[in-house]
């Protein structure tokens, strides 16, 4: 009988890591945990390390980098990694963990030692844009603008006791310095030349994601239609498990796919004014957060073939 793999989630405390640890209590790996009281122990940390085949990093991100560089102590023993937090995303030496990225994205990312998991956000904004720049339709140097409405839960600890004690603001505009840690990741891995803007926003609603980017059809390469970006999109993601591209909706709601790990994309347009807008819908604690991760670990540790 094969030993299943070893996996120890650093920081399982967390929201990621509490719903990735639920998740793989169902899959055929073997879940090594230290003793709550020592989960900041650095020498109960690294012997959980070093007895892991994969360990998952859910951490903030200055302890994510002091944790890979005691991963990296470990010599032959070192496991390999998947960080969730934004540490790594625009890093070279690392594989960006979105599988639908391109073509042979799965095989790096099954083959690799170390990957990033995306952002919730940038999964919604780069599922959309890459398609459409690698097509050569969209100029990499488009003036793009991002908007994008997320449930609480992506908030952490602190905003999801605020909302379930205080009720919330009903929608709240947040980043509005424009300098939001996901930029950079958006910017790098959706192939753009220029920094886009980028506009989040939270709603009094624990899980749901709608990522949205506004078009004129006109600035774009050729006379191309919102039927052709449809194309374009269903094309790109044709036979992907997680990605679907669907039929316009005049009306959609960010809760609809909560507790999912899909994500939905959308040409809304219009042939009289030449305007489009793109949308993305996913869980942002699902394909945005624990959901990419299962998917990860499943590549990285050849669990679909098992």
């Amino acid at each position: 009988m094969t030993q299943k793999p070893v996996i120890f989630i650093d920081g399982e405390a967390g929201t990621t890591g509490l719903e990735i640890r639920e998740r793989l209590s169902a899959l055929p790996v073997t879940l090594f945990s230290i003793d709550p009281a020592r989960r900041k122990d650095p020498v109960a940390r690294k012997d959980a390390m070093a007895a892991a085949d994969l360990v998952v990093l859910c951490l903030p991100d200055d302890a994510s980098r002091e944790a890979v560089d005691m991963a990296a102590t470990l010599g032959d023993a070192t496991p390999r990694l998947l960080d969730a937090s934004t540490a790594f995303r625009t890093d070279p030496t690392w594989v960006y963990g979105f599988p639908e990225l391109a073509k042979g994205q799965d095989r790096a990312i099954a083959s690799a030692l170390r990957v990033s998991n995306p952002g919730c956000y940038p999964t919604g904004a780069i599922a959309l844009l890459r398609p459409l720049i690698d097509a050569g339709v969209l100029d990499a140097r488009y003036p793009v603008c991002i908007n994008a409405v997320s449930g609480y839960t992506g908030g952490g600890r602190s905003m999801i006791e605020a909302h379930e004690r205080e009720g919330g603001p009903a929608f709240e505009l947040y980043g509005l310095s424009l300098e939001h840690k996901h930029v950079p990741e958006i910017h790098q891995h959706a192939g753009l030349a220029r920094r886009p803007v980028f506009v989040p926003s939270v709603g009094h609603f624990a899980r749901g994601m709608i990522v949205s980017i506004p078009l004129h059809l006109d600035d774009l390469q050729g006379h191309i239609t919102g039927s052709d970006l449809h194309t374009i999109l269903q094309d790109h993601y044709a036979g992907q498990e997680h990605v679907r591209v669907m039929p316009h909706e005049p009306k959609l709601s960010a809760e609809a796919l909560a507790g999912s790990d899909r994500m939905e994309l959308r040409v809304h347009a219009t042939a009289q004014t030449r305007q489009a807008l793109l949308s993305a819908r996913l869980d942002n604690l699902g394909k945005g957060a624990s959901g990419a991760a299962l998917q990860n670990i499943s590549l990285m540790l050849s669990l679909n073939d098992a």
